[in-house]
């Protein structure tokens, strides 16, 4: 099951898990029109079924969860890919409602899906959970600071999980993906000097690999697992002016324009 998957990354993902063999695929997304397509799209690699879930509403969540448990049976990979980003404002400038918005949908949704789910993948001890979080979760940035504050939350979240659920040996596992940015239309307008935007097709086969090898954590590019290690070992003001300045990542929102709406 994919969360925002009817379109971007979580369209490819559904598309290769098909392609990969999956039995069924599970959509849940809020826009009726993009299910529609998603699941005209997909159907020809395998079974496919799509669903209207706010996924920010822990009551739509229960209430998606039981029906795709009664009509499909169990869920065993999960994929909370849902997330938005308002504007490319700063942060005295966001409204009380984005603040929420955005909170809600990158942080707590991805909580509220796993809370109805994990109990069942328990029972059965096996499963995998996988939340694409966001390189904005490990590396702060002028112009998305509520989009960064609600990524480091999903990263915290993620991996916390893991080690409970690692402690008591569970078979349960979890993978927690932070992706730069990419060329979705999710940051249209977004200008990376040095390193380059993500193509879609890339990052959605390496998040497939990664939760096919069990991997507790994938940064990607490969060299944002070291951000953590920069941050630790440089004073702020240099860090500040390598990674924010001469990389140019503290002015990549400064043209950001978002996804148009239709």
């Amino acid at each position: 099951m994919i969360t925002g998957g009817a379109s971007g990354i979580g369209k490819i993902m559904g598309r290769m898990a098909l392609e990969r063999g999956a039995a069924f695929l599970i959509i849940w997304d809020i826009n009726p029109q993009s299910i529609r397509s998603a699941e005209e799209d997909l159907c020809k690699y395998g079974k496919v079924k799509g669903y209207i879930v706010d996924v920010s509403k822990s009551s739509n969540v229960t209430e998606g969860y039981e029906k795709v448990k009664s009509e499909y049976g169990n869920i065993d990979i999960l994929i909370n890919c849902a997330g938005i980003v308002t504007s490319n404002k700063t942060f005295d400038q966001q409204t009380t409602d984005e603040i929420i918005r955005t909170m809600n949908i990158n942080t707590i949704a991805p909580m509220l899906v796993t809370k109805a789910i994990l109990p069942d993948m328990l029972k059965r001890n096996r499963g995998h959970i996988c939340t694409i979080a966001s390189a904005g979760g490990m590396l702060r940035n002028p112009r998305m600071s509520v989009y960064g504050a609600s990524k480091w939350g999903a990263i915290g979240w993620s991996d916390s999980m893991r080690i409970e659920l690692q402690s008591t040996r569970s078979k349960v596992k979890v993978t927690t993906v932070a992706p730069y940015y990419i060329n979705t239309g999710m940051f249209e307008g977004v200008k990376s000097r040095i390193i380059p935007i993500l193509k879609p097709e890339y990052v959605a086969g390496k998040v497939i690999k990664a939760i096919e090898k069990d991997k507790t954590f994938k940064g990607i590019p490969f060299g944002f697992h070291f951000i953590r290690f920069w941050q630790a070992i440089l004073p702020t003001r240099v860090f500040d002016w390598l990674f924010g300045e001469v990389f140019g990542i503290y002015h990549t929102m400064d043209d950001f324009t978002g996804r148009k709406a239709a």
